[in-house]
């Protein structure tokens, strides 16, 4: 049976254009933690702000229930300049709702309300309103503020709405949904020269070359065809001049996978091409490598939870499961790490030509909120039903 979505169609889409209009970047979500929280005092939760600097919980408890769930919304923005020609364009220069965060936001201050009306569950509801998703990690900052020390939650779920997937779709999957995302720098240390007297310098230019080439051999000749890796040079600089040899090369490299042991093995390797691809150029590098966020890995039991409530709010035949994971990353996975849970994706696809996540023209399809409203009032609702 499909559950009747809210009504509240009019004050959703305007708390999300009112959120879209005015994006902040993650760690400086200051206004918009201000709204969030005077929307849910307003409602008479318990509210408790500073948590990763800017991030907030929303407490609501009903009846003598013991169990707790998280539910929880990211709130930052992207730097990018907004190029949709929307009425409700974003008024902050620079900056943009491009991944749909005020969507989430939107969605999860909705069933807020209907939680706080309704009052159809025994126990605890934390809603974890995080910054910083985008860029410093805001759900492990949470963390290591004491989110679930401070606020037990028995398991955590998390959404994020995709416009690559059919308009009304719900798509989960038990297990990695998501990849790790590391980093890494390197530095090619040459010499400088005059572009017409190359065997008087040491080209870095070169050298950088046969690294990149290189490093394409990391995830094809070192792991299972069965496994899955990225290894992508996103950037290669060197040099100004056509006849000026730089004295150095950087590229950056951005390296995604799901496995501890791949993820091990990936580092090892990429340091030993780059410098054993110098050495042969009689060069060396200084390579900096970073670890990002972790794989986010859904819970089975979680996950099937998730699906059997997403059969009966949007109906069965609009619940899909994942052929494969997705090689982006979300810092959810700290959340999942600690607690039980699950991350799953509603489709707001309008057309086969939707701009992407992080693109300019991207904005948020609004018919999708009450789909989303009605998720977590579900979750949340069928997680702690009364006895």
């Amino acid at each position: 049976m499909t559950i009747q979505f809210s009504n509240d169609m009019p004050e959703l889409v305007a708390v999300r254009r009112y959120l879209h209009q005015h994006p902040e970047l993650g760690l400086s979500e200051f206004k918009t933690s201000d709204f969030i929280a005077a929307q849910l005092t307003a409602l008479g939760y318990e509210v408790t702000r500073g948590l990763g600097q800017t991030g907030l919980v929303a407490t609501l408890r009903n009846g003598s229930g013991t169990r707790a769930i998280g539910i929880r919304a990211d709130i930052d923005a992207l730097p990018i300049t907004e190029e949709t020609g929307a009425e409700h364009t974003s008024l902050n220069t620079g900056m943009m709702h491009a991944c749909g965060h005020d969507g989430h936001t939107a969605m999860l201050l909705g069933a807020a309300k209907s939680l706080s009306e309704r009052r159809n569950f025994d126990g605890t509801v934390h809603l974890i309103f995080q910054p910083a998703e985008e860029n410093f990690a805001g759900a492990k900052l949470m963390i290591d503020d004491g989110l679930f020390d401070r606020f037990p939650c028995d398991a955590v779920f998390g959404l994020h709405n995709e416009p690559a997937l059919p308009f009304g779709k719900i798509a989960v999957k038990e297990g990695p949904i998501m990849a790790a995302a590391d980093e890494c720098l390197i530095v090619v240390n040459g010499r400088g020269g005059h572009g017409a007297e190359p065997q008087d310098a040491s080209d870095p230019i070169v050298c950088g070359a046969s690294i990149i080439m290189a490093l394409q051999t990391v995830v094809s000749r070192n792991l299972h065809p069965m496994e899955q890796a990225v290894v992508t040079i996103g950037a290669f600089n060197a040099g100004k001049a056509s006849n000026v040899i730089p004295e150095r090369a950087e590229m950056a490299i951005t390296i995604r996978s799901f496995d501890q042991t791949v993820r091990d093995m990936l580092e090892t390797r990429i340091r030993e091409v780059a410098e054993g691809q110098a050495a042969s150029y009689g060069m060396s590098v200084t390579i900096t490598y970073e670890r990002g966020y972790e794989p986010t890995i859904n819970h089975a039991a979680e996950t099937d939870f998730v699906r059997s409530v997403a059969q009966r709010v949007v109906g069965q035949e609009n619940v899909v499961d994942l052929p494969r994971p997705s090689m982006g990353s979300e810092d959810f996975a700290f959340m999942l790490a600690e607690r039980p849970g699950s991350y799953f994706l509603l489709g707001t696809g309008r057309t086969d030509n939707d701009p992407p996540l992080h693109h300019p023209r991207f904005d948020f399809n609004d018919d999708a909120l009450p789909i989303g409203v009605a998720m977590w009032v579900e979750i949340a609702e069928t997680f702690l039903k009364p006895a």
